[in-house]
């Protein structure tokens, strides 16, 4: 994980905070950037999924979403989306 955050910082994508809280650790904070690519990677996804589920009505596509939630909910998984996407 430290590589991917060193790579992603040498990108101008993320940058280390130290923490208010506790100056042992430090905080990731997106850049101007990395919101920008961010963005784009969700407009990137929302049309894969898109089509992929082309095929399915939107009926279809509500059971799909209720199962995979299901799935979830069993896996003792955390539900929704990844908590960095719930701003967008």
């Amino acid at each position: 994980m430290v590589v991917l955050i060193d790579e992603m910082t040498k990108m101008g994508l993320l940058r280390r905070k130290r923490s208010a809280k506790d100056r042992r650790h430090s905080e990731l904070v997106l850049t101007k950037r990395g919101q920008r690519v961010l963005e784009k990677l969700s407009l990137l996804a929302a049309k894969h999924e898109d089509a992929l589920l082309s095929g399915l009505t939107l009926k279809e596509r509500e059971t799909f979403a209720a199962l995979g939630r299901k799935i979830v909910h069993h896996q003792g998984l955390t539900p929704d989306a990844h908590p960095g996407y719930r701003k967008l």
